[in-house]
């Protein structure tokens, strides 16, 4: 019986240290200015129409998560995965038409249809994070967390604050390797966790500097593009993952 409550206590420390983690992350937003939606932000680096399409090529490259969301949603419904699998890849795919629709007419009204369904993902990759390593009652979170993501998009488009749209962005994905390092595997290839994350904040980066990249590739794909296609191949990591990976011992050191 000593034994059990040492490893439930150990366990328990681990659970706190996620839950710590995310509570003074979030209240420390109320410590940061408050910061609105840069009006540059819309002014994206290749504005070139083809077969009358305008911004072609950062609206054209959102066919990634078209792809990537419509094959994760088929392997979660044939292999019967978990639903905050299955929310990861509605959102994926979600996004692909919301964010093609925000690159034809880019303002922050149309924006807000790119940003709801990245929520959508943020959240349902956070569940199933910590469904298979903190443990399965963590599926009851889904919904709340779902319903924090898209207050946070709407708060932002009221407010004009992106504080807790950032949090939502940022918190899920910086969580993985913290997750990774604290809770043993239950499935093979974790690593690929790691390099979504990778992908992600190099799309992140390419983002920033959507103009020089543009220059420097000859005026052929542009930063933003660029973070697209990244970002949507980080997607395709996880949808590997999933297909590939297999069940471990306890202690195997499996990543």
């Amino acid at each position: 019986m000593a034994a059990a409550l040492i490893t439930s206590a150990s366990a328990r420390w681990r659970e706190w240290t996620i839950f710590a983690l995310a509570v003074v992350s979030f209240f420390s937003l109320f410590f940061i200015p408050r910061f609105g939606q840069d009006p540059a932000y819309h002014d994206f680096a290749d504005r070139r129409a083809f077969m009358g399409i305008p911004n072609f090529f950062d609206v054209a490259s959102n066919a990634v998560y078209f792809i990537v969301g419509a094959l994760g949603l088929w392997l979660c419904v044939r292999r019967s995965l978990s639903i905050a699998w299955i929310v990861l890849f509605a959102g994926v795919f979600l996004v692909s038409l919301g964010s093609g629709y925000y690159h034809w007419h880019p303002t922050n009204t149309t924006l807000v249809w790119d940003r709801l369904p990245m929520t959508v993902g943020f959240m349902g990759l956070f569940t199933a994070l910590l469904c298979e390593h903190v443990g399965k009652r963590s599926e009851y979170l889904l919904l709340p967390l779902l319903i924090l993501g898209a207050a946070s998009v709407l708060y932002w488009h009221f407010t004009d604050d992106l504080r807790f749209y950032a949090w939502v962005q940022a918190f899920p994905l910086l969580t993985i390797p913290v997750v990774m390092a604290l809770f043993p595997a239950e499935y093979s290839h974790r690593w690929m966790l790691l390099a979504a994350l990778g992908l992600y904040i190099s799309a992140k980066f390419t983002e920033v500097y959507d103009d020089s990249i543009l220059r420097a590739t000859g005026n052929v794909f542009s930063g933003h593009t660029i973070k697209h296609l990244l970002s949507g191949v980080g997607s395709l990591f996880l949808y590997v993952m999933l297909r590939n990976r297999r069940r471990v011992a306890p202690g195997s050191g499996h990543r």
